[in-house]
């Protein structure tokens, strides 16, 4: 089976969003046109009011978490556009693994409404390792960036951070192992002095990967590294 280049697959989901009945992802009901009737798009599981306004974890007040204070992440700041669960989960399942690279562009959309642009001066994508990125096909983190920086007109590059060292999943492992599971598995080949960056990706779970991307960031002279993702974790 021939694999379709990255191009004709977005020029075809194009094509099919123009030609074929709009109906919602979720329920299947009539949406006009749009990814997710204005029914489910209400629905959908939003981060709550207080939250540490460093990792996103939800606080009493929307001060520091614990957390935070202890072992401080050298990211600055989390913007989250929705709560990791059902049924935002199932969307970026069909995303990642069903290939609906439409839903890249709606998530880019709602968090270039949380943004600033001119808080930011380069906006980065969480990068895959090759070997990942060949099976995939492609970088949902990519995705959604472009979406963003065409948005807010912020500079993207997708060749500064990389991925050099190919690591078991995340989720797979207890949450002690993930730390060192990333530990060393990404590389900064740019100057980032002064710069304050904007880290895309889709999920943030306990942060292990996120954490080590942006140590490696400021190592290399990044003033601010903020995070910007499409789904949360959060205990309840």
């Amino acid at each position: 089976m021939s694999i379709l280049p990255q191009s004709l697959r977005h020029a075809l989901n194009r094509i099919a969003e123009r030609i074929l009945p709009g109906t919602c992802l979720l329920c299947a009901a009539d949406s006009s046109g749009a990814l997710l009737c204005a029914e489910c798009e209400t629905d959908l599981p939003i981060p709550p009011d207080a939250t540490c306004p460093q990792c996103g974890v939800e606080t009493t007040l929307g001060e520091r978490c614990g957390a935070c204070l202890k072992d401080p992440p050298a990211f600055n700041r989390t913007i989250a556009l929705f709560r990791y669960e059902f049924p935002v989960d199932r969307l970026i399942q069909a995303l990642k693994y069903g290939h609906q690279l439409p839903l890249a562009n709606w998530f880019g959309q709602g968090l270039s409404e949380k943004i600033v642009a001119t808080e930011h001066d380069l906006l980065l994508p969480l990068p895959l390792h090759p070997s990942r990125l060949a099976s995939r096909g492609f970088n949902q983190a990519v995705e959604i960036a472009r979406t963003i920086s065409r948005l807010r007109n912020i500079p993207i590059s997708v060749d500064h951070l990389t991925r050099i060292r190919a690591t078991s999943p995340q989720a797979a492992l207890p949450l002690k192992e993930r730390p060192r599971n990333v530990r060393g598995a990404f590389e900064c080949s740019a100057d980032l002095g002064g710069r304050r960056v904007l880290l895309v990706d889709d999920v943030m779970t306990s942060g292990s990967t996120l954490r080590e991307c942006a140590r490696i960031l400021k190592m290399h002279g990044a003033a601010e590294v903020t995070l910007a993702i499409a789904a949360r974790a959060l205990r309840h």
